[in-house]
């Protein structure tokens, strides 16, 4: 446990924790919490790497709930435009794009917290498009959940299906990230030694999350995330205005 910082492993795994049952997914959490640890483009790699375990888990717990015309219709552009948006990360500064997630996770928590029954018709064109967006979001951000599970919301699938399907996609969209962000050298040696402990997170976090589940309704926590994500949010905007 040298040289780990214990806060910043209790946060991952909060952030797993609510980010599986609320739906968004961890790295709505996870990378506007990293930043106050790491620098921008380390917590890009950190959550990529993270992310792998995290939704290895989500797929053994939830393995018979997955879409496979959802996984094409969403997962492919995913896929595709994570990648995009991962090379164009290093075109910009990390603080413009601190700014960018702090508006989206503001705006994004505001219009739901405001009216909860936005929806996307469910169909194929409406599939691809929210499946480009998120990997961009993704690969550009570090996170693009939110938006895949806006878009996936609308098909009204069971929970363990979401959750499954979800997470494949989200595997795929890391492991193509992974090697993105490889490339751009934001995966750093000295960030290494948090990955065992990310591991245990992301499967234990999974674990808890699929317990909390049986207990409290996902409408009721969702609505607690979309606060907590505004919260982040701002702390995020101010962090980059004052520094």
């Amino acid at each position: 446990m040298k040289n780990i910082n214990l806060t910043f492993i209790l946060l991952a795994l909060i952030a797993e924790i609510i980010g599986t049952v609320g739906g968004f997914g961890s790295s709505v959490f996870f990378v506007p919490l990293g930043n106050f640890y790491f620098d921008f483009y380390s917590v890009l790699g950190l959550t990529a790497i993270f992310h792998l375990s995290s939704n290895l888990s989500k797929i053994v717990l939830f393995k018979k709930g997955l879409n496979k015309k959802l996984l094409l219709t969403i997962g492919l552009p995913s896929v595709v435009f994570v990648i995009l948006g991962g090379f164009l990360s290093k075109v910009f500064k990390s603080d413009f794009l601190e700014m960018i997630l702090g508006v989206f996770l503001v705006g994004f928590s505001l219009l739901f917290l405001i009216n909860s029954k936005i929806v996307f018709l469910p169909n194929m064109r409406n599939a691809i498009v929210g499946g480009s967006f998120s990997g961009f979001s993704a690969g550009l951000l570090g996170t693009g959940g939110a938006i895949r599970g806006l878009t996936m919301a609308s098909f009204n699938l069971e929970k363990s299906v979401f959750i499954a399907t979800s997470a494949f996609i989200d595997f795929l969209i890391d492991l193509s990230r992974t090697v993105v962000y490889y490339n751009n050298g934001y995966i750093h040696n000295h960030d290494l030694k948090y990955i065992p402990y990310l591991f245990v997170i992301g499967l234990v976090g999974s674990f808890l999350g699929k317990k909390i589940l049986t207990f409290i309704p996902q409408g009721k926590f969702r609505k607690l995330s979309l606060v907590f994500i505004l919260i982040i949010g701002a702390i995020t905007i101010v962090k980059i205005i004052i520094t």
